[in-house]
């Protein structure tokens, strides 16, 4: 079951969730693109309705509250360690159904892959609930009925559908049916919309010959790729980050620890001591990114880690198409076989 809305009445609701939630969603920044004269949707803090981007797909993705791309981890002195204060207030994040369907990849890194859990990860995580933002069509470059995301059926409090000017919403969390009921009176059959079909199509193949792993195709990427790392930097599901130390005085003694973002396609990633370095060419780099995505993950955890999102191919600056190498990798390994 769900709601109806007009305009009027959603930014009525949000207004009042605005009360006891922190909105995180989409917004347009106009002018913020790669170009002067192109816009970039990107995640904001939100009290108003109408900034809420609800037609184009995010240029960046939804994790940016759960993993920030430089985050204070804690504060020290000589004598003691201080862990650094969050805002515990309780948050609402608006995100399609490949970003709600990446939350189960990050939250298998951090939280199911050792012994512990990454305490400051499940501190934010602890914080979140996700609000669907339906998909009325499939967007440039998305794959994610391939890889099995483009619907959710749980992992949210309610959802959004933008259809004719009027917002659909279906609310299963009771906790929020209360913000929808004192501004629409009716209750209406609704189903958050979904992609059936994408334009781009990929076949992932079931395992990777070790042939495969070592073939020429990977070269072609060693010229291609500029190792600028942007692909890492919007993908939902990447989790690789590096530690800094910041110092506030010259004796190194007092500063801050911070979890920084990584890319396994930049330079120095796989920098050892000594001065030793693994995948020292881009193909080796992408070789390793591109098999962990949709091979090695799948391995340990049973699923795909890629969830077919498109945001790497379109912030590509050299056009390099990911949906494209896997199609490479299925037809190298349906050849050895």
């Amino acid at each position: 079951m769900g709601y109806v809305l007009s305009r009027e009445a959603f930014a009525a609701v949000i207004a009042d969730l605005s009360k006891n939630y922190r909105i995180f969603a989409p917004v347009r920044k106009e002018g913020a693109g790669r170009f002067t004269d192109v816009d970039a949707v990107i995640y904001d803090y939100v009290c108003d309705s109408e900034k809420i981007e609800l037609e184009a797909k995010s240029d960046y993705a939804s994790k940016e509250f759960l993993t920030p791309l430089s985050e204070t981890l804690l504060y020290f002195t000589e004598n003691e360690v201080k862990e650094s204060d969050l805002d515990t207030r309780p948050v609402l994040v608006f995100g399609r159904s490949c970003d709600i369907n990446s939350l189960k990849r990050l939250d298998q890194i951090y939280l199911d892959n050792g012994l512990a859990k990454d305490p400051f990860y499940k501190r934010r995580r602890d914080l979140v609930k996700y609000v669907l933002i339906g998909c009325g069509h499939s967007y440039d470059n998305c794959f994610c009925v391939s890889m099995e995301s483009n619907k959710c059926d749980d992992g949210y409090v309610f959802s959004i559908d933008l259809v004719e000017d009027n917002i659909q919403s279906n609310v299963p969390d009771k906790d929020f049916d209360k913000y929808f009921a004192q501004h629409c009176n009716d209750k209406k059959d609704v189903a958050p919309r979904y992609v059936k079909e994408n334009e781009v199509k990929v076949a992932v193949p079931d395992s990777v010959p070790l042939s495969v792993i070592t073939d020429a195709l990977w070269d072609e990427y060693t010229t291609r790729c500029i190792n600028c790392g942007r692909c890492n930097y919007v993908c939902p599901t990447c989790t690789c980050y590096t530690m800094q130390d910041v110092f506030y005085s010259d004796n190194g003694k007092v500063g801050e620890r911070r979890r920084v973002g990584a890319s396994c396609m930049v330079d120095g990633y796989t920098d050892v001591a000594g001065g030793g370095q693994y995948r020292r060419k881009n193909g080796e780099r992408m070789r390793f990114k591109v098999l962990h995505k949709i091979s090695d993950f799948k391995k340990r955890f049973g699923y795909h880690m890629c969830v077919g999102c498109g945001r790497c191919d379109d912030i590509c600056p050299e056009y390099i198409s990911f949906s494209n190498i896997i199609g490479k990798v299925y037809q190298a390994s349906k050849e050895v076989k």
